[in-house]
């Protein structure tokens, strides 16, 4: 625990001295209620699981400062002032309990839960597919859907999948290599293989979506960036009856070649009024990886804006 308290007072230029539970915390006015501010959500992190807070918590926690302020697009976007406690969507996996960590996180998760299609679009980092996987998890397990599809485009960093050795499975392995990851981690590898054998989930390219009507599924399009306008209408209208559809994708890192629109630009400008459909818009400090991931982000954004 000290450790801990010795990484906020660092942050925040504060001095902290506990004794038990109680916190007296002395500095400016703004850093010592950012501080309470920090150790009170660290307080609250332990209601949901039985861990020890981690380095990586109390990062979170300080990152999450300041985070108020809620970009949304659609006149159907609840403001993030709206999600009182009671209406937090907090998910009981199996192997972990998942929330989320800022305003932008929790109204995700409470709009993947009310409405059919949702966009998660922002830097790397910010949760958007790592959220997505895990409410596709829990809609699973309380036998809401009957299987879950984990999609991308086979596009990478200008790489075609033709350059990869192997056949059609070991090619598009390392695209949906995150997504196994997030789902490795919720289930737990011999579960993850068991459901895959099954068909509950199901992993493929975008391409093998056209033709296909998506009943009582959960379907997540990751990378969406990278998919082209028609690859994108073609995405959104195969979902069928009792299904959910959340699309992800950070559109500073578009691969496709310089003469073709991104179908997430070209969605977002499309749809952003459609009733049902609903659209996040995580910013920088939504990053909730290593605190340099944040700097890193914000960097690149303000290189560009100068250039």
């Amino acid at each position: 625990m000290n450790c801990h308290i010795k990484h906020i007072e660092e942050n925040l230029q504060v001095r902290i001295v506990n004794r038990s539970n109680r916190f007296s915390i002395s500095g400016s006015a703004s850093d010592s209620e950012h501080a309470a501010t920090v150790v009170k959500r660290l307080f609250e992190m332990t209601k949901y699981r039985s861990e020890p807070i981690l380095p990586g918590d109390v990062a979170l926690a300080l990152s999450s400062l300041g985070d108020g302020s809620i970009s949304e697009s659609g006149p159907h976007s609840p403001d993030a002032d709206t999600i009182h406690e009671d209406e937090e969507v907090i998910l009981n996996l199996r192997k972990n309990v998942i929330r989320g960590h800022n305003h932008r996180q929790r109204l995700y998760l409470k709009n993947i839960r009310d409405h059919d299609i949702n966009f998660g679009i922002g830097p790397a980092g910010t949760g958007k597919t790592y959220l997505a996987v895990a409410s596709a998890v829990d809609a699973l397990s309380r036998n809401e859907i009957e299987r879950i599809l984990l999609v991308r485009p086979a596009v990478e960093a200008g790489e075609k999948l033709g350059f990869l050795p192997g056949d059609v499975g070991q090619k598009i392995d390392p695209y949906l290599r995150p997504l196994f990851d997030a789902l490795y981690q919720m289930l737990g590898y011999e579960r993850v293989g068991k459901l895959i054998a099954r068909g509950t989930i199901e992993l493929a390219p975008l391409a093998y979506m056209r033709g296909r009507t998506l009943n009582d599924s959960f379907v997540i399009l990751d990378e969406a960036q990278n998919t082209t306008v028609e690859q994108m209408k073609m995405f959104l209208t195969r979902i069928g009856f009792n299904s959910r559809a959340v699309v992800t994708g950070d559109i500073t890192q578009i691969d496709l070649a310089r003469d073709q629109l991104s179908g997430l630009k070209h969605a977002h400008s499309v749809l952003k009024d459609v009733k049902g459909i609903c659209f996040i818009h995580f910013k920088p400090q939504d990053v909730v990886r290593h605190p340099l991931v944040q700097r890193i982000v914000e960097a690149y954004e303000q290189h560009i804006g100068d250039s």
